[in-house]
C-alpha cells in the first residue's frame, strides 16, 4: 500500500559530482538511476528536479569584492547546467531500462522537449519518469522553488527533498553539536524561524498548494521506498 503514489524528488546537482571537484561522476549517476528504478518498481509515479550546483551556481561564483557576472547572466548559466544534468540522468535511467524523459522550462529544442504541465502529467500517468530541467525558466528563483512549482502543477502527493543530513535542524548539525532536530514541522514554522532547509518562496508555494514535503538523507539507501509506504523517515513538513 502506497502512501504517496506520485512524488517529486528534488536532488542537489552537487550529488552528481561525487568525489570530483565539479562535473558528473557517471558511477554516481548510474547508482542513483538504479535507486530510482527500485522506487518505480513499487508502482510510484516519479518526477525529478535536479539542481545545477555541480556545474554552475550563482552563490558559488558571486563576487567576493572583485568583478563577477551579472546575476541574470549567472542564473541563466545555472539553468543551462540543470539542462545538462537532466540529459545525463535521463540517459542513465534509460541505460537501466527505465522509461524517462527530460522536460525543460529553459528551451533547448535540439536536446529535449519544452515543459508543459499537461504533457508532464500524461508522461507521469503512463509511468514515465519525468526529469524537470531549467529551474523555473526565470532568474532569481531556486531549483527548490522549481520543485515546489512542478509538484503543484503536476498534482504530486509530496515533495521529497534529498539532503546530506537525516532531518531538518535549527542550525548546521555538522558545526553545532547542540543543533535541534525536528521530525515534524509546519510551513509556518519554517517561515517564521527562517530555517534554511528551503527558500521562503518554495515554502510559500508548498503551503499554498497544500503540498507536504519530506526532507531525508539521500546517502542512506532505501529511505525513499520506506517513505512512499508511509514509514517514518526524516522530517515531514505540512500545513
Amino acid at each position: 500500500m502506497l502512501t504517496y503514489k506520485r512524488i517529486l524528488l528534488k536532488m542537489s546537482g552537487e550529488v552528481f559530482k561525487g568525489s570530483k571537484v565539479s562535473g558528473i561522476d557517471f558511477e554516481v549517476l548510474l547508482g542513483l538511476a538504479k535507486r530510482v528504478k527500485k522506487v518505480k518498481a513499487l508502482g510510484v509515479e516519479i518526477g525529478i528536479v535536479i539542481g545545477g550546483g555541480n556545474i554552475w551556481r550563482y552563490r558559488d561564483n558571486a563576487s567576493k569584492g572583485g568583478p563577477s557576472l551579472d546575476r541574470v547572466v549567472s542564473d541563466n548559466l545555472g539553468m543551462m547546467a540543470t539542462n545538462m544534468n537532466a540529459l545525463a540522468f535521463v540517459d542513465a535511467l534509460k541505460a537501466e531500462g527505465v522509461d524517462a524523459v527530460a522536460l525543460t522550462a529553459y528551451p533547448c529544442e535540439k536536446a529535449m522537449k519544452t515543459y508543459v504541465p499537461a504533457k508532464a502529467k500524461k508522461y507521469l500517468k503512463k509511468g514515465t519518469v519525468v526529469v524537470f530541467a531549467g529551474g523555473t525558466g526565470d532568474p532569481y528563483f531556486t531549483t527548490d522553488t522549481a520543485a515546489a512549482m512542478r509538484a503543484v502543477e503536476t498534482n504530486c502527493d509530496v515533495v521529497m527533498k534529498a539532503t546530506k543530513v537525516d532531518y531538518v535542524y535549527d542550525k548546521d548539525p555538522v558545526k553545532y553539536k547542540d543543533a535541534k532536530k525536528y521530525t515534524h514541522l509546519t510551513y509556518a514554522e519554517v517561515i517564521d524561524q527562517k530555517l534554511g532547509v528551503m527558500d521562503m518562496t518554495c515554502a510559500t508555494t508548498c503551503k499554498k498548494g497544500k503540498l507536504p514535503m519530506l526532507v531525508f538523507n539521500l546517502n542512506k539507501v532505501g529511505l525513499i521506498e520506506k517513505a512512499v509506504k508511509g514509514e517514518k523517515v526524516g522530517t515531514l513538513i505540512t500545513l
